[in-house]
């Protein structure tokens, strides 16, 4: 065995460019051999690290180079995988291969469903795979940490613990006792494991023999005990060396002391809790485990790349100092405190900021050479920034990718679940059939095309109220409501989408057979372009890897669950940009993407608290004094990694910090770290006063000129000579309105899936009393049963049969016996649901009316329905809400088919509540005028003279069709938008 060597340890500061100066000394130790350098080995903490390092190789060569190798180690969360260069194959048998990480999501989420199961505490497949992974991370935490799981069985704490813990651990405990037996039945290790071999392998090796060449341990920041091993073995190396990022060197000793981990009390053997969240805390550890001081740590020789100066680094420094020694704060001298080169911007929005930050990037391009980065854990965030940078030709891609969930191939699996589980319900089956993959064939637009029309008419025909469950269903809407076109197209998307409604109409059943049909009908509906594309090729191996190791999960599945289990599996998988793509000298990144990177500029956005620093993630399966007790990480140790993430990007030449004052729902918290620098800075803590003011340019209008109230005024030819007796009152009180529906034609729509409106259910009841009438004859009987018959048919909505039958059934059964009341005392119903009209001062003037009745004197009686508040008298005689009187009018002239005689009565029937019960009648006149209404004989030549003054203003003269003329009767919105009417009305 080779004897024990000096390390050779270093640090880069937080103020220098790590990868550039790292690479420069790399260069310098080789002394220009070209083959000393790449016959070295470089450890890297993460292939992003590897990327960094290759980039400033290229940079710093001018030309060619032969590279070292460059390995990673892998991270905490085994997402990077050991390289192979450090697997010694001529050692003796390798490691048992590594269980896949779907593999043991699904098996694992079978154990915690099994055992949830048998202590009476049953959940679904789609909770058991969401703790399943909540598992694997607590379970790669103890492998890592190389705490025997077995170790739980040795700490008794249940009697501290609540009831929820106690039943977390002990389905935790029960797990890990089956897990290993799992392992061995499949001959596989974990990850974690299979990782802390290799690392030890090559420790004992390079013990045994310490390899000759140049060998460097790189930023490397997971203080796990098998990397410290590695890490002491490479500093002990003949020309061996571990470069720590960021390693404060200056730092007061008493600070340094206070980080942490502290040995138990020799008299009463308390332990005093480590500052975690501190930023050197786990560079701390990491020295701890390597048995090094800090002394015996230097600064790497030489600088490259860009530089913000010690005097930058003091600052960073003294602004992360622990909180009981921030009190030096006032005491510091001034250029200790100086952040010279760092500004902040602190903006109203989430989109302010965006927008500011992209300025901020943009404007660095205007200097030859000059690089400019933005870091942010806020994904949100940077995909803003990227599309607002697009609007200057920069294409910026977020080095930390995106979840596959938001990218068409996954929202379009997503997409096709949720309308399987919904049965296919309008506004699900719409977003799935309008997703931009399904139909979209490359070099073919005129088969997309020719499927985004049928499309648009199946829109058209669901537009109302949700028609019956399923395919078949929707197809006997369209055919009810003869909607031919709509249908004959619907028989395509029919046959695509039967097969996978066939299998979600069979209830609990298989996770395969779902994911199969799934996968089935997506290439079905989209093709081969699915899977096309680095998502959509990373969709392809997820549900490759899903579907392969689905049947060692849960042993069912509710359809309805397949959705949201996708969704978060989905959210898992990032999917990042090749590299060479963007542009050169702008880049996004994440805080691991940062880590190792600089820039001339760095922007550190989204600095509020939950943000950076994130909240920790909590552990659902083993309670904080459990975690503490087995030796594990605190939660909070992440708060320390953003907050060292943060130092290091501070570090650039120039800086910019910023923050929105509110998120998407509410105001936010400004970030600890923006604090800090703001307390410690005080008055030197420079505002971006410029570059804030230039966003807010950027989008300023200068001016807000108010549009003015819409009057169109079409040539008379132009203007409609017909009217129905309902369109009086809107070309009364609102001609615009008028004027855009028949017109401009423009004819509202219902919305997709609405719920039933007032007129949906008014024209459910006409119809039964129509029906009553037509083939019941008004018999009392007959009423009852048919309403019930709507109530029960399944094409209602099921508000309506839920919310409203209790009322509609008591309102149905009082008109029923309100007729038969009146047909005893003469009054018998002439005609239901007719329709005529008549020629009037050059307009023709039509109505439908619900019941006619003849009075017993002979005279007519209109009747009108409504499921709400009759209009009230008021109106009437103010010239509104005459309907009933112009209906009386043709029914006078003569204009209805059916019905014709002197107009005697004229009523409202309301399905509404009065007095304690649903239905009663209101009338608009009275025989003598008392109450202020209008006296029954002069009804109708008041409503026809109304008429024919509108009629002659409007329809037959040149009057403007002016916007909200009378606002109190014009209180329909439909055309509120068309008209702008936010931007004039009530400025005057």
């Amino acid at each position: 065995m080779a004897e024990a060597r000096r390390p050779h340890l270093y640090s880069i500061p937080s103020h220098k460019a790590f990868a550039d100066t790292l690479v420069a000394g790399l260069l310098r130790r080789a002394g220009g051999d070209a083959m000393t350098l790449a016959r070295g080995l470089v450890l890297l903490p993460n292939n992003r690290a590897v990327r960094a390092v290759t980039s400033a190789f290229v940079r710093a060569s001018g030309g060619g180079l032969l590279l070292p190798r460059l390995v990673t180690l892998g991270s905490p969360d085994l997402g990077e995988a050991v390289g192979a260069a450090l697997d010694p194959a001529d050692e003796g048998a390798p490691p048992p291969p590594a269980v896949a990480p779907m593999q043991r999501r699904m098996i694992l989420a079978r154990l915690v469903f099994e055992e949830r199961a048998r202590a009476g505490a049953a959940i679904d497949a789609t909770e058991a795979v969401r703790l399943a992974g909540e598992l694997c991370h607590t379970l790669d935490q103890l492998l890592v940490e190389e705490v025997p799981p077995t170790a739980l069985r040795d700490i008794d704490l249940a009697p501290e613990l609540t009831e929820h813990w106690q039943r977390a651990l002990s389905t935790f405990t029960i797990v890990l006792e089956r897990w290993p037996a799992e392992l061995a039945r499949l001959g596989l290790i974990d990850a974690a494991t299979r990782r802390r071999m290799l690392l030890d392998r090559v420790a004992e090796r390079w013990r045994q023999q310490p390899p000759q060449g140049i060998v460097c341990a790189a930023g490397v920041t997971d203080p796990a005990p098998a990397v410290a091993r590695l890490l002491r073995c490479v500093a002990e190396a003949p020309q061996g060396m571990t470069v720590f990022a960021g390693l404060d060197l200056a730092m007061p000793q008493e600070e340094w002391d206070a980080l942490g981990p502290h040995r138990p009390d020799p008299v009463t053997g308390h332990i005093r809790r480590s500052l975690e969240t501190h930023p050197q805390y786990h560079l701390k550890l990491m020295l701890e485990r390597m048995s090094v001081g800090r002394g015996e740590v230097a600064n790497w020789p030489g600088t490259a790349g860009p530089d913000a100066g010690a005097v930058r680094g003091r600052a960073i420094a003294n602004a992360l100092a622990p909180a009981a020694f921030t009190g030096k704060w006032t005491e510091l001298k001034a250029e200790d405190r100086r952040l010279t080169g760092v500004a902040a911007a602190e903006l109203a929005t989430p989109a302010e900021e965006a927008q500011t930050i992209a300025l901020a990037l943009r404007g660095a391009l205007e200097e030859e050479g000059r690089t400019a980065a933005l870091v942010t854990p806020d994904r949100a965030l940077a995909r803003r920034v990227a599309v607002h940078l697009r609007r200057w030709g920069i294409e910026a891609n977020d080095s930390a990718g995106r979840p596959l969930s938001i990218l068409p191939p996954g929202t379009l699996l997503l997409a096709l679940a949720e309308a399987a589980a919904q049965r296919f319900a309008p506004m699900a089956l719409l977003a799935l059939l309008k997703h931009p993959l399904v139909r979209n064939v490359p070099g073919d637009r005129a088969i997309r095309g020719a499927w985004l029309d049928g499309v648009r008419g199946l829109d058209r025909g669901l537009r109302g109220p949700r028609p019956a469950a399923g395919l078949d269903g929707i197809m006997g809407h369209l055919l009810t409501n003869k909607r031919d076109r709509a249908a004959a197209w619907f028989a395509e998307p029919v046959g695509l989408l039967k097969p996978i409604e066939l299998v979600f109409e069979q209830g609990m059943q298989p996770l395969p057979a779902l994911l199969a049909v799934l996968r089935e009908t997506a290439q079905a509906l989209c093709g081969d372009d699915l899977w096309s594309g680095p998502a959509g090729r990373a969709a392809a191996e997820f549900l490759d890897a899903l579907e392969a190791d689905a049947p060692a999960g849960p042993p069912r599945i509710a359809p309805d669950g397949l959705a949201p289990l996708l969704r978060g599996l989905l959210d898992e998988v990032a999917v990042r940009p090749g590299s060479g793509v963007g542009h050169p000298r702008i880049a996004i990144y994440g805080l691991i993407e940062a880590r190792l990177q600089t820039a001339d500029l760095m922007v550190l956005g989204g600095l509020n608290e939950g943000v950076w620093p994130g909240r920790p993630a909590p552990d659902p399966w083993l309670a904080p004094r459990i975690r503490a007790t087995l030796g594990l990480p605190g939660l909070e140790r992440a708060v320390g990694v953003a907050a060292h993430e943060f130092g290091q990007a501070l570090g650039a030449p120039q800086a910019i910090v910023t923050r929105a004052r509110r998120d998407a729902a509410s105001p936010a918290l400004a970030s600890r770290l923006w604090l800090r620098l703001q307390a410690m800075a005080g008055e030197r803590f420079v505002r971006a006063h410029d570059l804030e003011r230039w966003a807010h340019a950027l989008d300023d209008p200068r001016e807000h000129v108010p549009a003015d109230r819409p009057a169109p005024l079409p040539d008379p030819a132009r203007r409609p000579k017909a009217i129905s007796v309902t369109e009086i009152d809107r070309l009364k009180a609102d001609p615009y309105a008028f004027y855009a529906r028949r017109v401009l034609g423009l004819m509202p729509l219902d919305p997709v899936d609405a719920d039933p409106s007032a007129a949906w259910r008014g024209t459910a009841v006409h119809d039964i009393l129509e029906q009553w009438w037509k083939r019941d004859r008004c018999a009392a009987d007959a009423l009852l049963p048919r309403a019930t018959a709507m109530l029960d048919d399944e094409r209602t909505h099921p508000m309506m049969r839920a919310l409203w039958r209790p009322r509609l059934v008591e309102a149905i059964d009082w008109i029923a016996k309100t007729v038969a009341v009146q047909d005893a005392e003469g009054r018998k119903v002439a005609s239901a649901e007719g329709k005529g009209h008549i020629e009037v001062a050059g307009v023709k003037l039509s109505g439908r009316y619900d019941r006619v009745d003849r009075l017993p004197d002979g005279s007519l009686a209109i009747v009108d329905y409504k499921t709400g508040k009759p209009p009230s008298a008021a109106a009437v005689k103010a010239g509104y809400s005459l309907q009933l009187g112009l209906l009386g009018a043709i029914a006078e002239r003569g204009g209805f088919d059916d019905v014709s005689g002197r107009a005697g009565g004229f009523e409202y029937w309301s399905l509404g509540k009065k007095r304690d019960q649903f239905g009663y009648i209101e009338t608009p006149v009275d025989a003598e005028g008392k109450r202020d209404r209008i006296v029954t004989t002069d009804f109708t030549t008041i409503a026809m003279s109304n008429f024919i003054e509108a009629a002659g203003h409007w329809l037959t003269g040149n009057a403007p069709f002016t916007a909200k003329l009378v606002p109190d009767y014009a209180p329909y919105a439909e055309y509120d938008q068309l008209m702008r009417r936010d931007e004039w009305y009530g400025r005057d």
